[in-house]
């Protein structure tokens, strides 16, 4: 079962009021366009973002994107140009509640910590 744009935007728009205080967390970047333009960004290395396919995607260790991929939660990221990313994944049948959580991995990943 997939999720439609609009829950899409509304998991992602609770990833960012969760996640926009946090230190060094910021949206976006100005005067950028396209891949992550809209991101959610840490340090300025984005961590989570939705995709123009309409999917919210995370950056997560390799390790950890082959582990929810095996257990349907979403699939390697292609963003667009038939290359799987290895270290992002485009979610699939998660809650809002396993979105965040899986952010939160992602920004402790992007920012170095453990």
């Amino acid at each position: 079962m997939s999720i439609t744009m609009s829950e899409v935007e509304q998991r992602f728009a609770a990833i960012v009021a969760a996640l926009s205080g946090e230190p060094g967390v910021s949206v976006g970047q100005r005067g950028r366009k396209g891949f992550g333009s809209s991101a959610l960004q840490v340090n300025g290395k984005i961590f989570a973002m939705v995709s123009s396919g309409g999917a919210l995607v995370l950056k997560l260790p390799r390790q950890r994107v082959e582990e929810l991929e095996t257990r349907g939660l979403g699939e390697r990221f292609d963003p667009g140009h038939g290359r799987l990313m290895k270290e992002w994944l485009a979610l699939r049948r998660t809650t809002t509640g396993e979105c965040l959580s899986l952010a939160r991995e992602a920004l402790q990943f992007v920012s170095g910590g453990t």
